[in-house]
């Protein structure tokens, strides 16, 4: 890999740790309820990538679903967990993407997982199940659920997409924000209340929150992720971007005081490595297994 295109994944990477933080600021600290939070983000998508919404994807219903599952299903419950997790062990139970992924391709492709990809999968299980240990059993908390929940949307929406062809990367993410804005925006007028009031007193820096995640994480970072794609296969970037995680930890224990100890390092490392052993197999890996951890 070039240097430029290894230094622009980085930024990536970074990119996408930062917004993890940022977003646990933004529900927690702020008080935004994380369903308008989210409706917020992906309308300012829909607008801008507006001009590359026609003609529409076929078949619709997939697209559809696909758009919901890994726009507005997972981040909204990534947001929801944000409120009781923090970003730091978000990041590591979102590693569960990977197992999830192999278990519904397995389910719906009827694809099959060999040996050291099975061993892959249970390495990071057990690594999710140390990190939500505690001493009087597990620790599986609400917002843990969630986080795992906004995973299992993500994998459902990678496999989804693999049954599509032809979609250019700026029509999905014009329909994905379009789906996500619409059904985000009903959701958040039926269930949450004060919207309008928190954002109000929060004033410009939600605004400015809401235009990075939009513009910088969402079209833009992933844009540059989508580039790099087109130049290198799949199975050298994966690893690569376990620098997202690896960077959300330490941002989250630096910006928001993340508790971390040794027995999340063990577990985190065990999920870490578990989803390197996947990605690092023989034959290319396919891009959506990658794109899982587009934040």
């Amino acid at each position: 890999m070039r240097v430029r295109d290894f230094l622009l994944l980085v930024a990536v990477c970074l990119i996408w740790a930062f917004n993890n933080v940022l977003s646990k600021i933004i529900v927690t600290d702020w008080g935004i309820p994380p369903l308008f939070y989210a409706s917020l983000r992906f309308a300012v998508v829909a607008l801008v990538m507006w001009p590359w919404l026609l003609p529409m994807p076929r078949p619709t219903w997939r697209i559809i679903a696909i758009a919901l599952c890994l726009g507005g299903g997972s981040f909204s419950l990534l947001f929801v967990g944000l409120q009781t997790v923090s970003p730091s062990e978000a990041a590591i139970i979102l590693q569960l993407g990977v197992p999830f992924t192999m278990l519904l391709s397995v389910l719906v492709l009827s694809e099959r997982i060999h040996w050291r990809r099975g061993l892959g999968i249970a390495l990071t299980l057990l690594g999710v199940l140390i990190v939500t240990w505690r001493p009087g059993g597990l620790s599986l908390s609400t917002g843990l659920w969630f986080v795992a929940a906004s995973a299992f949307a993500g994998a459902a929406g990678a496999v989804l997409m693999k049954q599509v062809d032809g979609v250019t990367p700026f029509r999905f993410q014009a329909w994905v924000g379009l789906v996500s804005a619409t059904v985000l925006t009903l959701a958040t007028f039926l269930l949450e209340d004060g919207q309008w009031t928190s954002a109000m007193a929060t004033g410009w820096p939600l605004a400015a929150a809401v235009l990075f995640t939009a513009l910088v994480v969402s079209v833009g970072a992933h844009s540059v992720y989508y580039h790099l794609i087109d130049r290198y296969e799949a199975n050298l970037l994966a690893p690569l971007t376990l620098m997202t995680p690896l960077a959300t930890i330490g941002l989250g224990v630096l910006i928001t005081n993340d508790h971390f100890d040794m027995r999340m390092g063990i577990g985190g490392g065990l999920a870490m490595l578990g989803v390197l052993i996947v990605a690092m197999r023989r034959k290319p890996a396919t891009k959506l297994l990658v794109e899982r951890e587009l934040r």
